[in-house]
Order: structure tokens, then sequence, then C-alpha cells
């Protein structure tokens, strides 16, 4: 039986002295009393008592990473591109970004067994060719440690750096509790300048339960339709979710924190459909198959990353279609965050059939379609566009 993400409901709701602020559209400015921003996280931390260390490190720790990645893009030079064997670029912020997080938690919880499942190993910097490399990650990952009340284990040797790196070698699995990291999802979209987010998620016993998803570049208000490129000077947002609490968004600053939703709409018509910004991660074509057989009228939302489950978490579009190209393999660092994000607002993911994402078995989802997100009421239809869109693209081959 897949283990998977699915939403619980609270079991201490908040308390009746505070309004809890929740949001259905984001097309609104954030504004936002004191006294509420104090009372959604006195509630946020009550109904999760399980796992709010956990968060409050999870937190701090993808938080720092944004702020490492963050000084890498604006200095970004083209030297800083290495290459993988998938072809996808990678830059220094990458490893910074999950030396980072793995030292982050560590240090927090330090009491607690710790396994990471990540994306990068430290193959690439241990030989005399990524020497240089290493050595600015070294300095990235030391300043920002400096400057952000960890002076005390801000000098790291390059030794430190590259176990902190390898922490993440993990195999994940059914059994215990393992962090799920993707330190920067969206490379292609950061040597853009565009949206790219610090995914990091903690699996127990197999199960989603705490997702957190820093996102420098998107905007905290609506990225659909006529929104989409606004707000630029207010840019930076952090979701986070625990099991059972619901979603939580706040700027990346730490500032006022907003309970969100996924979009309430029923009718395909007025919804909005987020995919891939890159055609080689997800058939566009059979995207905009469904998006007809829905009656889809405004044309798609093309962005890079996980950042697009942040977006849906808080209303900006209804649905998420990813259909990779065949033979591709999902990873779990490119869900886990977003899927509890999106399903402790509200929200379905799931298969192309209908399943929930099961993420107790490695490193890899076993899919052999693609992966649908939207709201409750949504996914009866959806499921019933894919599987005709499906049906007559393999009669078509």
């Amino acid at each position: 039986m897949g283990i998977n993400c699915l939403r619980v409901v609270p079991k201490f709701p908040p308390s009746a002295k505070h309004k809890i602020i929740i949001s259905h559209s984001f097309s609104h400015s954030l504004l936002f009393t004191k006294r509420s921003s104090r009372a959604i996280h006195a509630a946020a931390a009550s109904s999760s008592m399980s796992y709010e260390k956990e968060l409050a490190a999870a937190k701090k720790a993808a938080s720092l990473a944004a702020l490492l990645c963050q000084k890498v893009q604006k200095a970004l030079l083209q030297s800083d591109i290495h290459s993988k064997s998938d072809k996808s670029p990678v830059t220094v912020a990458d490893y910074g970004s999950q030396a980072l997080v793995s030292l982050v938690l560590e240090r927090e919880l330090p009491s607690e067994s710790f396994s990471l499942v990540a994306e990068e190993d430290s193959g690439d910097l241990r030989g005399n060719s990524g020497q240089e490399t290493l050595q600015r990650i070294r300095t990235l990952v030391n300043d920002t440690l400096a400057n952000n009340e960890y002076s005390s284990v801000s000098n790291l040797t390059t030794d430190d750096v590259l176990r902190a790196i390898d922490n993440g070698k993990s195999e994940g699995g059914s059994r215990g509790q393992h962090w799920v990291l993707d330190p920067i999802d969206g490379t292609k979209g950061f040597l853009r300048g565009d949206q790219y987010a610090i995914a990091l998620a903690l699996l127990d016993e197999g199960k989603v339960v705490l997702g957190v998803l820093a996102c420098p570049n998107l905007p905290l208000t609506s990225i659909s339709g006529e929104n989409q490129q606004s707000s630029q000077d207010k840019l930076g947002c952090l979701f986070f979710a625990t099991v059972g609490t619901g979603t939580y968004m706040q700027p990346l600053d730490g500032s006022s924190l907003l309970k969100v939703h996924v979009s309430a709409t029923e009718n395909p018509e007025e919804a909005s459909l987020f995919e891939s910004f890159e055609a080689a991660h997800s058939l566009h074509d059979l995207s905009s198959t469904i998006a007809k057989k829905l009656g889809f009228k405004a044309p798609p939302v093309r962005i890079d990353s996980q950042a697009k489950y942040g977006a849906l978490s808080r209303g900006d579009g209804a649905i998420y279609l990813r259909f990779p190209h065949k033979g591709y393999r999902e990873k779990i660092w490119d869900h886990a965050a977003g899927c509890i994000v999106v399903t402790e607002a509200g929200g379905v993911v799931a298969d192309a059939a209908g399943n929930p994402l099961d993420f107790s078995k490695g490193k890899y989802l076993d899919l052999e379609t693609g992966i649908i997100v939207t709201n409750q009421k949504l996914m009866p239809l959806l499921l019933k566009a894919v599987k005709e869109s499906l049906e007559e693209r393999a009669s078509s081959l």
C-alpha cells in the first residue's frame, strides 16, 4: 500500500481567541497586524507539536540556503556552470545550498539520527579540477553562517564542506525518518534569473510529514493571468506545512505569516493551468490536449521548479500537469516538499491514474505516466480528461 502525503484534520484547532487569515486568492496585497501574525505562529506550532523542532530547523536551513543562492545568482558567471550526467546545469550554489542545509539541520537537531536524501554528492569537487569551486563553496557557506547567528561554526574547512554535502547519500525508504532535499530545484530557472526553489521535506516511516519551499524569486502576490509579471519589487516566499496543520506562507525575511488554501474554483474555464517552463521536462502538447478537453481559456503559466506547488497552494492556479518524456524517472526530492505544501492547503497530488504518490521506496517515484495536481472538486474532471488524452495519444503512436 502506498504511503503518501495525505491531508490530516488537525487534532488541536487554533485558539478561538485569534482570527486566522485564510487566503483563497492572492490578488490582494499582504496586509497583516502584529497580533494576527503572532496568533498564526502560535496556531501553527500548537497543532503540530510532534514536528515543531523539525519545522523550525527546516525553515532556518531553507531560508539560509536561499540567502546563499541569492548571493550567487547576483554574481553568476558562466564559469560557475558544471555539467551533470543528465545534462542539466549545476552551479556552486547547488553544492553550497546542500552543505548549508545539512550543517544547519545537524546543528539544530543534534540528538536525532540524521539521514538526508539529496540530489548532489561531492565527487566532482574532490579532484584537482574541482578545487577552485570547492574553495568558493567553502567561502560562501562560511560567510552565510557568520552573518546569520552561526559565527561559532563559520570556520569550516573544505573537508567539513565535503562531509556535509555527502551527508545526502542516504537512500531513504519506508523505515525511520529521512530528510529529502533538492538544494536548487529549477537549476535552469536559476541560471536565467527566473524561478527556482530550495525544497526540503521530512519523511517519517515513508510518509511526507513536513515540507518547506523557499522561493527567492516568487512574488508575494499572484503570478496567474495578468499579474504574472507584477510585483517584482516584492519577491521571496517561504511556504511550509506539517501534517495536520495546513499550509502557511511568509516573506523570506520571516515577517508576517499567512495561512493559504488552494483555489476553490469548480469551473475549468475559470482556472489557470501550470506546467514546466522547459519543454524537455514535460510534454507540453499532451498538457495542451488535456486543457482543450477541460475547456481552459487562459494560456498555461510556465514556470520552473516546485515554486509551482507553492503558487498553487495559495490559489494562483488550479491545475498543474507534469508528463515527463518516456524513460524519465521522477525523483522524490522533486516533489516531496511540494506535495505536502499543496495537500495541507486542501489540494490533491496524484499520478495520472489518480493514485497518491508513494515516497517510501527510496530515491525514485514508481510512476508510469505523470503527475497531476488540483483541488478536490476538479480532480474527477481532470482524471477523465487525462485518461482520454493518454488513450488518444497511445492509439496515434
